[in-house]
């Protein structure tokens, strides 16, 4: 009798699960017809109407990288001047820069596996954190510029502090002191009215 029982049991389930299946087929079918008859264009189309405007931001963007791999071969003798010196070195500072270390630690492994020098990029670390204050952390292509620019010339100075270092100091009169500034007296304090 069980038997009998759970046989009827199984043939119902097997049923329903047999038309669900077929229903939900029927649905799908049914949503991709609509779909294609709806005036939405297709996602290659409004990708290949952003794709001229898409290679001239690539192309642009791939010749000034490649100006500035240009220009770091010629300013800087040596490994540190290779591109893929530049590329990897320049990438270990960013990412410094933003306290990624355990990243910044594989890419120096590859840096030192090129035979690229460990020195520039402490040198252009240090030279960064010199420009710590012009870099805006919202805009990536201040970081970038400024990278770069430390990695041309490790020894390069922020504007604010070039103006200020080149700026003599003030002639002393003889061996005359300097006057230390005179401390502010405090205000006097209105007195207590006296009791009646």
């Amino acid at each position: 009798m069980r038997q009998r029982v759970f046989e009827s049991r199984n043939a119902v389930l097997r049923q329903f699960a047999a038309t669900l299946a077929v229903s939900c087929l029927l649905v799908l079918a049914g949503l991709g017809g609509a779909s294609a008859q709806s005036g939405t264009p297709a996602p290659d189309q409004g990708k290949a109407a952003a794709q001229p405007a898409d290679a001239a931001k690539d192309a642009a963007q791939n010749q000034r990288r490649t100006d500035e791999f240009a220009e770091a071969a010629q300013v800087i003798n040596g490994p540190a001047g290779n591109p893929e010196c530049v590329w990897l070195g320049r990438r270990v500072v960013r990412l410094m820069w933003r306290d990624d270390l355990d990243t910044a630690f594989r890419h120096l492994d590859l840096y030192d596996r090129f035979g690229c020098p460990g020195g520039h990029i402490q040198a252009a670390f240090r030279c960064l954190t010199r420009f710590g204050g012009q870099i805006d952390p919202k805009v990536a292509e201040t970081l970038d510029s400024r990278v770069h620019v430390c990695w041309i010339n490790p020894a390069s100075q922020p504007q604010q502090a070039a103006a200020s270092a080149s700026q003599p100091a003030a002639p002393t009169a003889g061996n005359a002191q300097p006057q230390p500034a005179a401390s502010p007296t405090p205000a006097a304090s209105p007195s207590p009215a006296p009791p009646k």
